[in-house]
């Protein structure tokens, strides 16, 4: 077989979204000086992220509105100083994204699968940032020793079952802030007991990035009673 032949099956089959207008208008915004570490985060996320499993081929098109800047929206939401923990971070979504736009925060990436695991700390060591962590394990295995003021997650699961994974690594005054779809109400409806059993206020559903994405953002937030 040719090296054309080897590098084309390497490659995803798509270009990956070119960082223009809009988007990088947003871009600038979100990540200012770290730019150019989101632009190599998502280079890892096209090439390596696909060849991985992480993500697949047909997202490349779509890797900063849907992904990158989809995920960094939340970054200026988290409080000065704090500390986040990554439920499921998987290829860094939300986790290396929200790194990246805010240095002054401090981020666990909790993920049990060794190969997504070897994955983020390969791609947390080339970004050469300082504010990671990447920790294998699930979530209730590491409920005694994570104290967070903000937990994430996205498209890990329904918010029924993410509740009791996540609020046990809340500080007494934290805050969940799930990334969610569209039904992200019905999901709130649906969680009705694990909210009560949690000691949660009512969660809200708040829309980030409306006035710098093409398609902004669905997260739940919700705090400890």
């Amino acid at each position: 077989m040719s090296s054309h032949g080897d590098g084309a099956q390497e490659s995803p089959a798509e270009a990956p979204e070119p960082l223009e207008g809009e988007l990088l208008r947003a871009a600038e915004r979100l990540f200012d000086q770290r730019l150019p570490l989101a632009r190599t985060y998502a280079e890892h996320l096209c090439t390596t992220g696909i060849t991985h499993g992480l993500l697949g081929p047909r997202e490349v098109p779509r890797i900063w509105s849907r992904h990158v800047l989809n995920c960094a929206v939340l970054g200026p939401e988290l409080p000065s100083g704090g500390t986040v923990a990554d439920v499921g971070s998987g290829a860094g979504l939300p986790g290396i994204a929200l790194a990246l736009s805010r240095p002054d925060v401090d981020f666990m990436l909790i993920e049990p699968m060794e190969r997504r695991v070897d994955w983020l700390d390969a791609v947390v060591k080339d970004l050469g940032v300082d504010n990671v962590q990447v920790i294998r394990a699930r979530a209730e295995e590491v409920s005694d020793e994570v104290m967070a003021d903000v937990v994430t997650a996205r498209a890990v699961s329904s918010l029924k079952k993410l509740i009791p994974l996540t609020v046990p690594l809340l500080d007494d005054d934290g805050e969940l802030m799930l990334l969610k779809g569209r039904s992200a109400a019905e999901e709130i409806a649906a969680a009705g007991k694990a909210i009560k059993k949690a000691r949660l206020q009512t969660p809200r559903v708040q829309l980030l990035g409306e006035d710098m994405l093409p398609e902004p953002t669905t997260v739940v937030r919700a705090r400890r009673r």
